[in-house]
Order: structure tokens, then C-alpha cells, then sequence
């Protein structure tokens, strides 16, 4: 879900400037070599279940809207910055639009996790179970 729903800004952004709408998206494939729709695909859905994983287990669950800016900023370093500085498609797309999609996914990604997955047992979570066994 907030794999899909985190390209909502850029895409709007796009339209709005007049930019090519799956710009992003190619640039996406362009990760594994191939700047086409399908590879963009692959691509972003396994980076988004990929970091979804990752944020379930690590994110605290006390404030979600801070904790997910945070993770969406970090991933975007990541994602734009130390590895998509190196792609010249990734690094030709104006990089508001998209961290605003990081931050949404972020956002998403929290807001979810603090709504439907129970924290770890001992995590300092209120009804995290916090006994020694």
C-alpha cells in the first residue's frame, strides 16, 4: 500500500509542472539496468516490501508521524543520494519531488505499523510484555 501510495506527490508534482508522469518510474528500472515500466516495477515493489520489513521491526511506535518523516528522510538519503547519485537517470529527476514520495512512504509505512503489527515483546512499548524469561 504505501509502496503505490507513496509516488502520489511526485505524481501530482509532474502533472502539475508539465514533467513527464512515469519519469520517476523509469528512472526507477533504470536501478537494474533497464528504464522501462516493468523493470520500474520489480524494482519499486521490492524496495518497498524490502523497507517496509526493515521499518516494522526497527520504528518505535510512539509517535509515528515524526518516526516515519525521520525513516522517509533516511531512506531517501539512502535511496537517492548514495545510490541513486550514481544512476544518471535517478540523479537527472528533481529530488523535491521525490523525497516528498519518501517522506510519504515513511509516513505510510509508520502509520501503519503503529496501527496494525504489535510491537516486539520487551520493546518498552506500552503492552509489550517486558518480563525476563
Amino acid at each position: 500500500m504505501a509502496g503505490a501510495l507513496s509516488g502520489v506527490p511526485s505524481t501530482l508534482m509532474a502533472l502539475a509542472r508539465g514533467r513527464p508522469v512515469l519519469e520517476a518510474t523509469r528512472a526507477a528500472g533504470a536501478v537494474v539496468g533497464r528504464p522501462t515500466v516493468p523493470a520500474a516495477l520489480v524494482v519499486h515493489g521490492a524496495l518497498s516490501v524490502g523497507w517496509g520489513v526493515i521499518l516494522a521491526v526497527v520504528l518505535p511506535r510512539r509517535r509515528p508521524v515524526v518516526e516515519g518523516a525521520l525513516a522517509g528522510t533516511a531512506i531517501a538519503a539512502l535511496d537517492l543520494g548514495l545510490v541513486g547519485r550514481r544512476i544518471p537517470a535517478v540523479r537527472a529527476l528533481d529530488q523535491g519531488p521525490q523525497l516528498a514520495d519518501h517522506l510519504a512512504y515513511g509516513l505510510i509505512v509508520s502509520w501503519f505499523v503503529a496501527r496494525r503489527c504489535p510491537p516486539p515483546a520487551g520493546d518498552g512499548h506500552p503492552g509489550a510484555d517486558r518480563s525476563v524469561r
